[in-house]
């Protein structure tokens, strides 16, 4: 009976033995597993030492309205941008010439000049060197035409602008 009792109990000492070790392993696999948790958890919290997941996720959802209301901001400022470049003046072009061209006289000192949009919108300023005097006439355009009569040398400086606001 000895060698009985002997055997069985070193088999429960062995099962003990067995079992503490296979907790000591389950411990330690579980700490592993709950530090990788913890940095996983951290690193979706962006590195806050805030453990709430809850205060986190507000904090993040009061920082993406704030982006989307600075990006509505920006695309509102972008437009309005967009719009007052497209009114500007967007070329100007000019042409000199000699009023006087069959009797030789004078010089290349009148011009016309096309200040213009990109629709073609904007006015036409043409200056007339005389002897006696210096005449200056301003004609609006809209859609690079003109109410009023064009002279060669304004269709030739309204053309001359087209082509520069078609070309970019």
């Amino acid at each position: 009976m000895n060698l009985d009792s002997f055997n069985i109990n070193n088999l429960t000492q062995d099962s003990t033995l067995l079992t503490l070790i296979a907790i000591a392993i389950l411990l330690i696999v579980l700490i592993i597993w709950i530090w990788r948790l913890e940095r996983k958890i951290k690193k979706v919290l962006g590195g806050s030492k805030v453990m709430n997941i809850e205060s986190s996720i507000t904090e993040s959802h009061r920082q993406l309205k704030e982006l989307k209301d600075f990006q509505m901001e920006t695309l509102a400022h972008i437009k309005n941008m967009e719009g007052r470049i497209r009114r500007s003046i967007q070329t100007t072009e000019t042409v000199r010439f000699n009023p006087f061209k069959g009797t030789g006289a004078g010089g290349n000192q009148s011009f016309s000049s096309a200040f213009l949009d990109e629709k073609g919108d904007g006015l036409v300023l043409s200056g007339l060197f005389l002897r006696e005097r210096f005449s200056v006439y301003a004609k609006p355009l809209k859609n690079y035409q003109a109410e009023y009569e064009l002279t060669h040398e304004e269709k030739e400086t309204i053309e001359k602008a087209k082509v520069k606001i078609q070309s970019n």
